[in-house]
């Protein structure tokens, strides 16, 4: 048996493991398996309904936050228009209350100028009856 072991001879081993291991390693290359490309479709598939699932989630999130802004201004509209119900109730009231006092102060009035035409008419028929006295 003859060895050679000088460095020519390392350099090809060197060289014939080298493209071993290139061989090796395009055969177990995982774009020449066919399950590969069947496992690679499943993951993109994953992925893009992963997708979709979030944007409808988002989307959900985003029409339940309009739903609730929607609200919002609705229950806003019916407290100012409340609000603007009971001031006029209270404007009426007080228009009512204004009139009734008015009312009452004429004839107060009234009342008032009677009574003293009343008593010039009583003083006039006393000295009418008493003659001048």
């Amino acid at each position: 048996m003859k060895t050679k072991d000088t460095f020519t001879d390392r350099l090809e081993a060197q060289a014939k493991a080298k493209q071993a291991l290139l061989e090796k390693a395009k055969q177990k290359d995982p774009t020449n398996d066919p399950e590969f490309v069947a496992r690679q479709q499943a993951r993109v598939e994953a992925a893009r309904i992963r997708e979709q699932r979030e944007t409808e989630r988002r989307r959900a999130k985003e029409q339940e936050r309009e739903r609730q802004r929607v609200e919002r201004a609705a229950a806003a509209a019916r407290k100012a228009e409340e609000a603007a119900r009971k001031a006029e109730e209270a404007r009426l009231a007080a228009e009512e209350a204004a009139k009734e006092a008015e009312r009452v102060r004429r004839a107060a009035q009234q009342a008032t100028r009677p009574a003293a035409l009343g008593l010039k008419d009583l003083k006039a028929a006393l000295e009418a009856r008493t003659g001048g006295k």
